[in-house]
């Protein structure tokens, strides 16, 4: 079994590809700005995607996007406006996420959901 950075690690590069396969320009991978990051920050027909990645090896704690909180969204909203204030020509954006479930190291379900904002 994986530490949990290297699973995240691991999840987030199974996202990074499968955006980029659905189309997506990858601009940042853990994006950083004081205490917050953003997984990934990706952009596709003029829109910033804040991405948030979820990676579970079982769904014996739950379905890995229900791992969200308020406060998780919170921190994202705060880190968007980081990013969008240093990168002022991204007017437009959403939030999304890719929940991943591993078996045996690789990807059992992959999914995306879209302009998620609570």
């Amino acid at each position: 079994m994986q530490s949990n950075k290297t699973k995240g690690d691991h999840g987030e590069q199974i996202a990074t590809d499968f955006l980029k396969e659905k189309g997506f320009c990858i601009l940042e991978r853990n994006w950083r700005h004081h205490h917050l990051e953003v997984d990934i920050i990706a952009s596709k027909d003029g829109l910033l995607h804040i991405v948030e990645v979820k990676t579970r090896y079982s769904l014996r704690f739950g379905r890995p996007e229900e791992s969200i909180t308020k406060d998780k969204m919170q921190f994202l909203k705060n880190a968007a406006e980081a990013y969008q204030y240093r990168n002022p020509f991204w007017k437009y954006l959403q939030f999304d996420v890719i929940a991943i479930t591993l078996v045996n190291e690789k990807p059992r379900e992959v999914f995306m959901i879209e302009d998620v904002y609570f």
